[in-house]
């Protein structure tokens, strides 16, 4: 579980959408607690896409990762650079549920105020 978990976040890190991809199941549904909706990993690949360019130099500082009976659980900052120069941090916490390997389902827990410098985050030209 914790080297999925590895493998997961490092591929974030580097924008690796292949090997995000290949960490999902299929059919793996992602939730976020201020929207309530579940998203399929292509939504979820997209709002990543959406991302690389407005934050760089982005990082998970981990504080805390522990192997549930059916997944994994990580509570984190993640850190990096806006655009215009500015630092972006943003404490969340993801539980995963692992079948075979894969992830089947993420519920990330985050806080949108924190959120919403890299949402208003223009790319600079």
């Amino acid at each position: 579980m914790l080297e999925l978990a590895e493998r997961f976040f490092a591929a974030i890190e580097a924008a690796d959408l292949d090997t995000i991809r290949a960490c999902y199941a299929s059919d793996a549904r992602i939730w976020h607690n201020f929207d309530g909706i579940d998203q399929t990993v292509e939504e979820n690949l997209n709002v990543l896409v959406w991302m690389i360019p407005r934050l760089i130099n982005k990082r998970y500082d981990v504080m805390r990762r522990e192997v549930l009976p059916d997944g994994f659980l990580q509570q984190h900052v993640l850190r990096g650079e806006l655009r215009d120069g500015r630092p972006f941090e943003m404490p969340a916490c993801v539980i995963c549920r692992v079948s075979e390997g894969r992830i089947t389902r993420l519920e990330e827990y985050l806080d949108t105020g924190q959120s919403s410098a890299l949402r208003e985050s223009k790319l600079v030209q």
